[in-house]
């Protein structure tokens, strides 16, 4: 009896996953997936507007900046996936170990997301479309936009969204790099330099290149992808460095092709980006020296990235409510229940679902929804530095093994983290305030 007990909890802490992890680059290639999603889920308008502006205001003096931003993000990331490989738990179960202060936090924060990225976004494809169809209606793409997530995600499962987003991913690159390798061989007279350098006013751009603060609890979701995609155990944790990295790596090249196409474009010019109309602009001046179908194309990439930020949200911050819900229901009835039952079928899953897309559509129809802005600007100001000092406390403690918690590179950079945004949140703080 005592050894079926064991057997039991060696199979609940390492479950089966049918396949053993690759070994060899070729294979571990086929396996890319997971890290792909959160990576080009964080691709979106933000990210762009940032590398536009960094391009436009100061050349290539801030690539380093863009880097160093990719870096910060894969180290959080490969924090997340490592967690819920070693220690067999959700992010979300960690998490709630720091207390129910913090899964409240997050509780509230999920749902004034879902409200005002539910808007946010689908307005930006919205913009990208209107402008790729002249004489189009902007809400009625903005609503299209929301609408196609959620079909997707509710009749899609995993395998579908990791399908998808590598088909957009695909677009990006041979529309976003594609724009900038033409630029590169139609470089102009500017003296651009790639030494990392600080000019004069910049570092608050800076700070926001590195951090961009929006949209950063995406990052939590690929613990729940990791699971969907059946990586379990310990085994699987070179896999999923592998897969994290080459995507940061991915990303990476797309944001820097975006600061290559603006500092060649707008650099010395006067002109600047501003909003994510910026985004629109930047591709009608690719447009006038490069003509119309480069235009029509550096568009589609743009609302490519713009898109993966609809999907992956739709699909991976559901699966985290739905957690909480599994949760907060395991705390009531003080039974504990297996994470392997979450899945896109749960009510939960679905009710957010339709949450982050019904809802936000009212405000499309509402000039400034001051309140609801205000609210997300102050949890999401808050919410990396604590995602970091939470991965410092799990990553650190007994329930992970020692050859997995965190060595003192990683320690020190999560330290530095912390530090930056703290600075970058408290910056963010202020904007939203006085904003």
């Amino acid at each position: 009896m005592e050894r079926v007990d064991v057997l039991k909890s060696q199979l609940e802490s390492e479950p089966a996953t049918g396949n053993e992890p690759p070994k060899s680059f070729g294979r571990r290639l086929k396996f890319i997936g997971p890290g792909l999603i959160v990576a080009a889920t964080g691709v979106g308008a933000g990210d762009f507007i940032m590398a536009s502006i960094a391009g436009a205001d100061y050349g290539w003096a801030l690539m380093w900046a863009v880097l160093v931003g990719a870096a910060i993000k894969l180290l959080l990331s490969e924090g997340i996936g490592r967690w819920y490989l070693a220690s067999g738990q959700t992010f979300l179960q960690g998490w709630h170990s720091l207390g129910w202060w913090a899964t409240g936090y997050l509780g509230i924060y999920t749902v004034i997301f879902g409200i005002v990225y539910g808007a946010a976004v689908p307005a930006v494809s919205a913009l990208v479309l209107t402008a790729l169809f002249p004489g189009s209606i902007f809400w009625l793409w903005a609503v299209l936009s929301g609408l196609a997530g959620f079909i997707f995600v509710w009749f899609g499962r995993f395998g579908f969204l990791e399908k998808a987003m590598t088909v957009l991913v695909g677009v990006m690159f041979v529309t976003v790099v594609g724009s900038a390798i033409v630029i590169m061989f139609n470089i102009g007279q500017s003296d651009y330099s790639l030494a990392p350098s600080v000019p004069e006013g910049s570092f608050i751009r800076i700070l926001g290149i590195i951090g961009g603060v929006g949209g950063t609890i995406t990052l939590t979701c690929y613990s729940y992808w990791i699971h969907a995609k059946g990586w379990k155990g310990k085994k699987w944790i070179p896999m999923m460095r592998f897969d994290i990295t080459s995507a940061y790596i991915i990303t990476a090249i797309f944001a820097v092709s975006i600061l290559i196409i603006a500092a060649e474009l707008l650099f010395g010019t006067g002109q600047t980006i501003e909003g994510n109309e910026g985004l629109v602009g930047l591709a009608d001046t690719y447009g006038e020296r490069f003509g119309d179908p480069a235009r029509w194309a550096l568009l589609v990439g743009i609302w490519a990235a713009v898109f993966t930020s609809i999907l992956g949200p739709w699909h991976g911050i559901s699966y985290i409510f739905a957690d909480l819900v599994r949760l907060i229901q395991d705390h009531r009835r003080k039974t504990v229940t297996s994470h392997e039952s979450i899945s896109e079928k749960d009510t939960s899953f679905r009710i957010y679902l339709a949450w982050m897309t019904f809802p936000p559509m009212l405000l499309l129809f509402l000039e400034r929804p001051l309140l609801m802005v205000l609210a997300y600007g102050v949890l999401g100001a808050i919410f990396m530095p604590l995602l970091s000092i939470g991965l410092l406390y799990l990553l650190n403690s007994k329930k992970v093994e020692p050859a997995y918690r965190n060595g003192k590179i990683n320690n020190v950079l999560l330290v530095l983290v912390v530090l930056l945004f703290l600075f970058l949140g408290g910056g963010e703080l202020v904007d939203a305030i006085s904003g």
